[in-house]
């Protein structure tokens, strides 16, 4: 028998506390007049989950475009935690780690897992650096890059870790193939009320995975653009067409290479912006893009925007010169500078903003 969203599992613990559907109105209202910031916004999450409405409205993050309301359905949002708990084998009793913001949607799908799974949650301060029980054996959490990035020593005592947000760069990605945890890089956004697949990451315990892998009752097909079709039904009516292009391996994986907007077309030659950004990441330490600028002679010329950097033009585009991993083609012929990169409100950076602020200027 599925849960339904207006029940609360018997093995639910908030802060190591279970409390019944009644009892967690009060947690919320309480939470509203006298918690925290971050605390305030959870307690007007869990009024707006509790109450007779059998739907809920979403702020989408802002980082392809202007942040939206989406109207989810909450038994969309206990079947996306049931396929999460069926995929990561989590049981009744099993300890969360919460540390995410619960302004969006991954904040909030948290607490719905925990509801919905009966896990045992502890809900931190949803900082750059949360500050957990570094001792405490949990079976699961979710992080943005920059959370594992700054405890990525005190994350010993957690099972399996989901990372999603932005990009896992390649100064994390070797770091944690030193650490025990298992951990899964996920593919999703706020309209497939959070990830629909997971691609496993190296660490200690696990091997690297190249294709991201559908959870349950996830099928994928490719439009004419090559971009990939979300298929849903149990989270969304209608099949969900993104901007993202990949490669299929099967109707449930596939290989993710970039988005169809950011694609440049340099003299006939299509560049994946994100794939090149991988590429020159050991040759620049500051955060950084790579986009199209018009050209009349290539049509589009790829440039480098580097946010506030401390080395010279001539010294970065030196160093990506010695890069043994860039074609001819994925070399920037232009080095830009910005202080600060346009962002949404939880930091990821607004690719359209930043280039048209540097170009313009």
């Amino acid at each position: 028998m599925t849960p339904e969203y207006n029940k609360v599992h018997n093995r639910f613990k908030f802060n190591g506390l279970h409390f019944s559907h009644e009892d967690l109105k009060e947690v919320a209202y309480s939470l509203i007049k006298e918690g925290e910031a971050y605390e305030k916004v959870t307690g007007n999450f869990l009024i707006d989950w509790l109450n007779n409405k059998d739907f809920l409205y979403v702020t989408t993050s802002g980082s392809t475009g202007l942040p939206k309301e989406i109207k989810l359905m909450k038994q969309a949002m206990v079947n996306s935690a049931i396929a999460t708990g069926n995929f990561f084998g989590l049981e009744p009793g099993d300890k969360a780690l919460h540390c995410l913001p619960s302004h969006f949607i991954a904040g909030k799908m948290m607490f719905v897992r925990a509801l919905v799974l009966g896990l045992e949650i502890d809900f931190v301060e949803p900082s750059a650096q949360p500050i957990f029980d570094y001792e405490k054996t949990y079976d699961f959490c979710a992080m943005v890059p920059i959370q594992l990035k700054h405890t990525v020593n005190y994350i010993q005592n957690i099972k399996s870790i989901i990372v999603g947000g932005s990009k896992v760069t390649k100064p994390l990605l070797e770091k944690i193939k030193n650490c025990e945890p298992k951990f899964y890089e996920t593919y999703g956004m706020t309209e497939t009320v959070t990830h629909v697949a997971v691609r496993q990451l190296q660490s200690k315990s696990a091997e690297k995975e190249t294709y991201f892998k559908a959870i349950e009752h996830i099928t994928f097909e490719q439009d004419d653009r090559n971009c990939l079709v979300i298929h849903a039904p149990k989270l969304v009516e209608e099949a969900l067409i993104t901007n993202d292009i990949v490669e299929l391996q099967s109707e449930t994986s596939f290989q993710l290479f970039g988005r169809f907007d950011n694609v440049i077309n340099s003299g006939g030659v299509k560049l994946f912006p994100e794939q090149i950004e991988d590429k020159l990441q050991p040759a620049i330490t500051q955060r950084f893009i790579v986009a199209g600028e018009d050209d009349v002679t290539l049509g589009e010329k790829l440039i480098l925007i580097v946010e506030n950097p401390s080395e010279s033009k001539e010294d970065i585009l030196k160093a990506i010169k010695e890069l043994k991993t860039l074609g001819k083609f994925e070399v920037p012929k232009q080095v830009y500078t910005i202080a600060k990169f346009s962002e949404t409100v939880n930091g990821k950076i607004q690719r359209k903003k930043t280039i048209k602020a540097v170009l313009k200027s």
